[in-house]
């Protein structure tokens, strides 16, 4: 660290910091309201994700999950690399689905879907 840095927030420029406040406050809420981490899910785990707009099914199939339930995008099982999680903006909490928040995945033809808010979450 050179002479005169400091570490965490203090160094940070107030606009900064409150930026680095409100972040954490999404991240520590997206833990108290629920959510599901990809990587703690077992081969043939069915995840059922209600947004305002819609119910998707997602199947873990080994390293792939397989995602359907808009009538566009995915009306059948399509595979997809889910990426996250974010709030509608660039934030991502990469491999979480979390509540009040809003999936992102990568689809093979249309490239980033963003879903409408996340209403719950759950194990089928």
């Amino acid at each position: 660290m050179a002479l005169g840095a400091t570490s965490g927030q203090a160094g940070l420029r107030p606009g900064l910091r409150a930026l680095a406040r409100a972040a954490h406050r999404r991240i520590v809420r997206s833990e108290v309201e629920g959510g599901i981490r990809l990587g703690a899910l077992e081969d043939g785990c069915r995840v059922m994700v209600q947004t305002v707009n819609r119910l998707y099914e997602l199947d873990i199939r080994g390293d792939q999950v397989w995602i359907c339930g808009h009538p566009e995008f995915c009306p059948c099982p399509v595979p997809v690399h889910v990426r996250g999680s974010s709030w509608g903006g660039s934030m991502l909490k990469v491999a979480y689905i979390g509540r009040g928040m809003h999936l992102e995945f990568q689809h093979p033809t249309y490239e980033t879907v963003t879903t409408s808010e996340i209403v719950s979450v759950r194990m089928a």
